[in-house]
């Protein structure tokens, strides 16, 4: 069975490190774990691994954010995968810093790439999982901050945060949503 694991992100090394691109920090380190690396394809650069008899296709679109939509519908169709085991990771400013929540379907909330997403592929029904960046900016900064690097205490910890989100991507495929947002929302 194939999953298509999505990080959302801006290409190009500007944004390396940012806030917005914790979606490809999350499938970088996910691929680094699993031994297998990123090569540029269609739309993405894209890496796969197997686990468990279940296959990961991984992605990071290179169409940056706003149009995140163009390469997930390719990908979902190029490899025949269905919404329900697609799984895009976003940053969310509602959430406190580090705080994941795991979701089967929702809105897009304000994110630019879930609704680039939502818009092409024609439906909500995807999970998602939404990794906390804060949201401690002063008014008018949402983009600077969104944009930004991470901060010296936010470095210490984003390792450790980034880990949890892999183990809750392996169980998503292993185990189903359900299982993956009752394991790892509370943590």
């Amino acid at each position: 069975m194939k999953y298509l694991i999505v990080g959302l992100g801006n290409p190009g090394s500007e944004y390396e490190n940012t806030r917005h691109n914790i979606g490809f920090q999350v499938l970088d380190e996910l691929c680094r774990s699993a031994n297998t690396t990123f090569a540029p394809d269609r739309y993405a650069d894209r890496a796969e691994f197997r686990h468990k008899g279940k296959t990961f296709i991984c992605l990071k679109p290179q169409t940056f954010m706003n149009l995140s939509g163009k390469a997930v519908r390719y990908w979902m169709e190029h490899d025949n995968v269905i919404s329900e085991r697609t799984l895009v990771i976003a940053d969310d400013l509602a959430l406190p810093f580090g705080k994941i929540r795991l979701r089967a379907s929702g809105t897009a909330g304000g994110h630019n790439g879930l609704a680039s997403i939502i818009e092409i592929i024609g439906t909500e029904t995807f999970p998602r999982m939404r990794f906390g960046i804060g949201n401690e900016f002063g008014r008018g900064r949402q983009s600077e901050y969104v944009l930004g690097q991470w901060n010296k205490e936010e470095q210490l910890v984003i390792r450790e945060r980034v880990a949890l989100c892999c183990e809750a991507v392996i169980d998503f495929g292993l185990m189903g949503i359900g299982h993956a947002m009752n394991s790892f929302n509370t943590k």
